[in-house]
């Protein structure tokens, strides 16, 4: 085999296949990227065996078709050495691999590209939706921050998607925060549900790019889906059970209101958590227009205090929230004000954006601390 490739659209191309492979693999042919030469196209796959990432990118001067494997770390390292320039790859039928630049030029061993881990058939009851690039970046966007990472509760790890035949509702819960984000500017006309684990979802977001004029198209079983996006395939198992009842946790009646603006709250939490404990909190003190916020570490004797202007009307209450949580949520409301619906101290605030754009319909929760 023998092909010619740019090496910018080369490395371009693999550092993005790249995301899908563990540092660590229990199989060590997942240590390498697998090639496919197929005419002037060359497919480029990488896997850790539950996710599956495949681009294809044209070259030239081909000859011969077949498959290869490649150390990802070794090509990675020598793809960043080299300046822009146009590449000949030639690999004889023992796996041999010439690399030839402008001024010289690698010898190295590949691997039999059949050894690689063959991509799993979806079933024959498979469902298929298309979504707008722009309708996934901000379900995803919205909701994998909250995703839980404690292995015990394996089945909060990931994005929940929960679709009726109009509308799509996206969930996240790390069991201390949750996020549900309602979209009913999507009509799949289906009704099912899966669990997208959170490291797909990530390196989706990171290939579905920035044109908004593109769509996505979504195949999927009981077990697994396919993403397809211009030049890249991303093939996931889903996170196997039943994700809780989302709509049973969240408060249905809050009638404590406060509307803040949400930038000068986030900077005066993030200012007064530079003082709080390990794990620390921050503590709201609500009062009629005034919200004081304290944090403090008893260990070593220190505390902040900051008053922040509010729109509020009801009872005094004092209520604790986590503080890293706390930045998270206020970072991931897009809006100028955000509304925080309060209970009592011992139940789950609600944070909303104060306006939302038709079809959308954004909620985050928060459980509190003990003061």
């Amino acid at each position: 085999m023998k092909f010619s490739i740019s090496s910018k659209l080369l490395l371009s191309h693999l550092s993005t296949v790249s995301k899908v492979v563990n540092t660590k693999n229990t199989i060590s042919i997942l240590d390498n990227f697998l090639f496919c030469l197929e005419g002037d196209k060359l497919i480029i796959t990488g896997s850790d065996q539950e996710t599956i990432l495949t681009t294809t990118v044209e070259v030239a001067f081909a000859e011969g078709e077949g498959s290869f494997a490649v150390n990802v770390k070794s090509l990675l390292d020598l793809l960043k050495e080299i300046p822009d320039q146009p590449l000949e790859f030639t690999i004889d039928e023992n796996y041999a691999i010439e690399l030839k630049y402008l001024n010289g030029h690698f010898d190295f061993s590949g691997i039999d590209g059949n050894e690689f881990p063959q991509k799993e058939s979806l079933g024959e009851v498979a469902e298929s939706i298309v979504m707008p690039v722009k309708e996934l970046r901000e379900s995803i966007d919205y909701t994998l921050f909250a995703v839980g990472t404690e292995e015990m509760r394996r089945i909060m790890m990931g994005i929940y998607w929960d679709i009726k035949e109009d509308n799509i509702t996206f969930v996240a819960s790390d069991t201390h925060k949750l996020v549900r984000f309602e979209n009913t500017r999507l009509k799949p006309g289906i009704t099912s549900s899966f669990i997208l684990p959170s490291k797909p979802a990530s390196i989706l977001n990171g290939i579905i790019g920035k044109n908004d004029d593109d769509d996505v198209k979504i195949t999927f079983d009981t077990k697994s889906a396919t993403f397809e996006t211009g030049n890249f395939t991303l093939t996931c198992r889903f996170i196997n059970g039943r994700y809780p009842n989302y709509n049973s946790v969240i408060p249905q009646n809050n009638p404590f209101v406060i509307s803040i603006d949400r930038i000068s709250l986030l900077n005066a939490v993030k200012r007064v958590s530079v003082f709080s404990s390990a794990g620390g909190m921050v503590k709201f003190d609500i009062s009629e227009n005034q919200l004081k916020l304290t944090a403090e570490n008893l260990d070593f004797m220190k505390k902040a205090e900051e008053t922040v202007a509010c729109d509020y009307k009801g009872e005094n209450m004092s209520i604790g929230f986590n503080d890293e949580k706390l930045i998270e949520i206020l970072t991931n409301i897009n809006s100028d004000i955000v509304i925080i619906k309060l209970l009592d101290p011992t139940r789950a605030g609600i944070f909303l954006p104060d306006s939302q754009p038709e079809g959308e319909n954004l909620l985050m929760l928060l459980m509190p601390m003990m003061l």
